[in-house]
């Protein structure tokens, strides 16, 4: 499970990960980074912790598979947070094919697009 201190919950900090962050799309999610960027939530010298948040919306399927889909990239992400910058924004959409899939899927997928925003060739 991802630690709280590593969620986003804010819809602000949604916002601005989704609308001043790349994005790199694949066919079963979308990626939205929003690399280093300060909290204005966080007082102290320390850097913020990189944040991740999850869009998984009925088109995905049911409240079940919604939830676990959710479950799933929250368990992937997990892993991942350690590789992004520090104070990074991460916002995950799910697409409606993520419902069907399987974990080893969304796990390429999610390596694919992060790979790609953290390499340089993602897109606005």
């Amino acid at each position: 499970m991802l630690p709280t201190e590593h969620r986003l919950r804010r819809r602000e900090d949604f916002a601005t990960a989704v609308r001043r962050g790349r994005r790199a799309g694949r066919p079963l999610l979308v990626v939205h980074l929003r690399s280093g960027a300060t909290d204005p939530h966080a007082p102290g010298e320390s850097a913020p912790p990189t944040r991740a948040g999850f869009v998984v919306s009925k088109a995905v399927g049911g409240a079940v598979i919604r939830n676990k889909v959710k479950r799933r990239l929250r368990h992937l992400m997990r892993d991942r947070v350690a590789q992004l910058p520090p104070g990074s924004l991460v916002v995950v959409r799910a697409l409606p094919g993520a419902g069907d899939a399987g974990p080893a899927q969304l796990a390429r997928d999610l390596d694919a697009a992060l790979q790609r925003l953290m390499g340089g060739g993602g897109t606005r």
